[in-house]
C-alpha cells in the first residue's frame, strides 16, 4: 500500500527515547521545557508563551477557553476545518459560525469570514489548508481592527510562513498538531501558543489541573507544606511529557529534511500531472509564502472523483479528502450556505504525500491516477447513437 502519511522516525529517535528511560523521569520535565523552548525560538517569541500538550486537539480546547466564550458568543469558523476546532467552540457554550472558502485553495478569505461576522462575533479560527499560510496576513488585521481574537489551527502548517514570519504566529493564538500522520511528529501531541502573557499563564494552569505549582518537588523550593493545594479554576491533566518532548525535540532538527522533499514531491507531481485532461493541480504560492506541504490535492469532475478514489484504492493507493464539510454534520445545526466548499468538497482528492515516498512511488500514483481518470471520464460520454 502506498500510504496517504507515513511517519519518519528512526535510531536517532530512539537514542533520545533511550536516554529519557535512562534519566527516570519519564513525565513533564527538562526535555519538555527544553523542545517548548526550541519551538519558540522557531516561532520568534518567548518560551513561556509556549505550551506543549498532549495532542492538538487539546491546545485548540485551551485556546477557546482562556477565550472567555460564552452562551450566546460566536466564532467564525471555515466549514472546510477538523472537527476538533468546531467541538472546541461548541465546549464553550458558543456557537461556530461557518464560513465559506476559496475552491481551489481551501483557504478562506477576509471576505469570507467577514460574510458571517454578526455583532455576537468574539473570535474567529483559521485553519492553513494543507500548510499553505493564504490570506493569514489580511484576516489577522482585520480580526485587530473588529477587535476579534484569531485562533491559527496551524496543524498542518509547522513548517510554514510569510515573508519569513512562521504561521501561527500572526493571531493571538495558534496550535500544532505532531500526531502520527502530521509533518512532525511525536506519537501523539501539540503546541499551543498564546500571545497574551495572562493567558499564557493561565493556559500552562488549566493544563495541569488548574494547580498554581507544576510539582510539589518544585513548590518544594518556596512552601514548607508543599503538598498542599492551590486550585483558583479547575484544569485538566494535558500536559505533554519527556518521551515525546524528546522525539519531537529530534523530529524538530530534521524538519528541514522533511519539507524538503515534500517539495520535491510536490514539484513531481505538478510536472507528471501537467498534461493531465481533467485534473487541477493546487495554485501556486503567492510571493513570499512557504508551505508545509501537508496535503497535495487534486481536483476533478464531482461526478468521477469518488470512483478514482475507489480505483485507486484497489490498486493499493491510499487517498482520501480533508476535511469534510462541517456546516453538514448535524450536531453543528448549520443552515449555511457555502458554494465554494460544496464545490471543493466534491472534486477534491488528496493524494499520498510524505518524505518516505521514492520517485518511483510518485510515479505509480500518478500512472494509476491518469488511468482512472481516462475510465471514468470515458464512462460519462454518452454512448454514440
Amino acid at each position: 500500500m502506498i500510504n496517504l502519511f507515513q511517519p519518519q522516525v528512526g535510531d536517532a529517535e530512539l537514542a533520545a527515547v533511550a536516554e529519557v528511560f535512562d534519566s527516570k523521569w519519564l513525565g513533564h520535565g527538562p526535555r519538555t521545557k527544553a523542545f517548548e523552548a526550541a519551538f519558540a525560538e522557531r516561532l520568534g517569541v518567548a518560551p513561556e508563551h509556549v505550551l506543549f500538550v498532549n495532542s492538538g486537539t487539546a491546545g485548540l480546547f485551551l485556546a477557546l477557553e482562556v477565550l472567555d466564550l460564552a452562551e450566546g458568543d460566536e466564532v467564525v469558523i471555515p466549514s472546510m476545518s477538523f472537527l476538533a476546532a468546531a467541538n472546541a467552540i461548541v465546549s464553550t457554550g458558543a456557537t461556530p459560525v461557518f464560513c465559506d472558502v476559496d475552491p481551489r485553495t481551501m483557504n478562506p478569505t477576509w471576505e469570507h469570514i467577514e460574510a458571517a461576522v454578526t455583532p455576537r462575533t468574539k473570535a474567529v479560527v483559521v485553519l492553513h489548508y494543507g500548510g499553505c499560510p493564504g490570506d493569514v496576513v489580511e484576516i489577522a488585521e482585520r480580526c485587530r481592527e473588529r477587535g476579534l481574537a484569531l485562533v491559527e489551527d496551524s496543524a498542518c502548517s509547522v513548517d510554514s510562513r510569510v515573508d519569513g514570519r512562521a504561521a501561527g504566529s500572526f493571531g493571538d493564538l495558534a496550535m500544532w498538531s505532531f500526531d502520527a500522520a502530521k509533518v512532525l511528529v511525536t506519537g501523539d501531541g501539540g503546541m499551543l501558543y498564546v500571545r497574551d502573557a495572562e493567558r499564557a499563564q493561565r493556559a500552562r494552569r488549566l493544563a495541569y489541573h488548574g494547580l498554581v505549582q507544576a510539582t510539589g518537588l518544585a513548590y518544594a523550593k518556596v512552601s514548607h507544606r508543599w503538598w498542599e493545594l492551590e486550585v483558583p479554576e479547575v484544569g485538566r491533566r494535558v500536559i505533554g511529557n519527556d518521551l515525546t518532548a524528546a522525539i519531537g525535540l529530534v523530529q524538530l532538527g530534521r524538519l528541514p529534511e522533511f519539507t524538503g522533499r515534500r517539495k520535491e514531491i510536490v514539484a513531481l507531481y505538478d510536472r507528471e500531472l501537467a498534461d493531465v485532461e481533467g485534473v487541477r493541480t493546487p495554485p501556486p504560492l503567492p510571493a513570499g509564502h512557504e508551505s508545509s506541504h501537508y496535503f497535495y490535492w487534486v481536483q476533478m469532475d464531482a461526478r468521477i472523483r469518488d470512483q478514482v478514489a475507489s480505483d485507486l484504492l484497489a490498486a493499493d493507493i491510499y487517498t482520501t479528502f480533508r476535511y469534510a464539510p462541517l456546516h453538514k454534520v448535524p450536531t453543528y445545526k448549520s443552515g449555511a450556505d457555502l458554494p465554494g466548499t460544496e464545490q471543493a468538497s466534491g472534486e477534491t482528492l488528496c493524494l499520498p504525500i510524505h518524505p518516505g515516498l521514492a520517485d518511483a512511488d510518485v510515479l505509480t500514483v500518478v500512472a494509476e491516477l491518469r488511468k482512472a481518470i481516462e475510465t471514468r471520464t470515458r464512462d460519462l460520454a454518452p454512448a454514440a447513437g
